[in-house]
């Protein structure tokens, strides 16, 4: 019996070993991490659709060129800056090539500047007003995004659409104050550049502010005669300054994790 015993202890002390032995043997539990995931940037690839609003300075000079259909010498009527509001809406595509940003866009706006000076050559004192009914812009944009901001320039064609009038302001025998005695209109197009900053703030929505400087040229503008006034022509120039307040919908492009 006693031999037994021994002889059991023997064999579960060589198990032991052994057991040991191969779980020395087996190699070590190696631990896979799992793959980091980027926190969600944005893409500005897509149509967008928006509103803007804000104000604007239309700087315009005034040179008269002809009075009752004959050349005179030209000769400055003055300046001044025709100043308000303006609201409309975009529409534009971009797409985003690594940080780049490319796009497209139209703009147009409903606008109410309007200024006025006394003329600087009146016989019997007289006013000129101009007034900046819309605006329109067709540009390009080439920007750089850092996430969900993006700046950008663009630049591209540029369309106002105008009103002038001259008015005695005080009254008298040819016409009662304010009256217009000459009026005029033109659509003139031009170029325009700008530039802006946008911030994404919501899933597929962005708000911008953006500058833009549009050169509208100098056209001869031609005022009918009327029943109390000859007609004459006045070289009119144009510089438009706007800041707008802009908020888009993007379709499509926001939010994309990478790892």
């Amino acid at each position: 019996m006693r031999r037994l015993v021994i002889v059991g202890a023997g064999l579960l002390s060589i198990a032991g070993i052994v057991s040991a032995a191969s779980a020395a043997d087996l190699p070590a539990r190696t631990y896979t991490k799992a793959p980091t995931i980027a926190p969600p940037i944005d893409d500005w690839t897509g149509f967008y659709i928006g509103l803007n609003g804000g104000g604007a300075s239309s700087h315009e000079c005034l040179t008269i060129t002809s009075v009752a259909g004959a050349p005179v010498a030209p000769n400055s009527e003055g300046c001044h800056d025709a100043t308000r509001g303006l609201v409309g809406g975009q529409i534009g595509y971009r797409w985003q090539r690594a940080n780049w940003v490319f796009g497209i866009e139209a703009q147009g706006d409903w606008a109410d500047l309007k200024g006025s000076n006394s003329s600087l050559r009146a016989i019997i004192p007289y006013t000129n007003q101009t007034k900046v009914d819309a605006i329109g812009l067709f540009t390009a944009q080439v920007g750089y995004a850092w996430n969900n901001v993006l700046m950008y320039l663009k630049g591209g064609a540029a369309v106002t659409d105008n009103n002038y009038s001259s008015f005695f302001p005080v009254g008298n025998a040819f016409a009662a104050a304010g009256v217009p005695f000459n009026s005029a209109t033109d659509t003139r197009w031009g170029g325009a550049v700008g530039g802006g900053i946008e911030f994404g703030f919501a899933p597929n929505w962005s708000v911008a502010v953006e500058y833009d400087h549009l050169f509208m040229g100098t056209p001869s503008i031609t005022f009918p005669a009327t029943g109390i006034a000859v007609g004459r022509s006045d070289n009119i120039s144009q510089d438009v300054d706007m800041a707008t307040v802009r908020v888009n919908y993007r379709f499509g492009g926001l939010f994309v994790a990478r790892w």
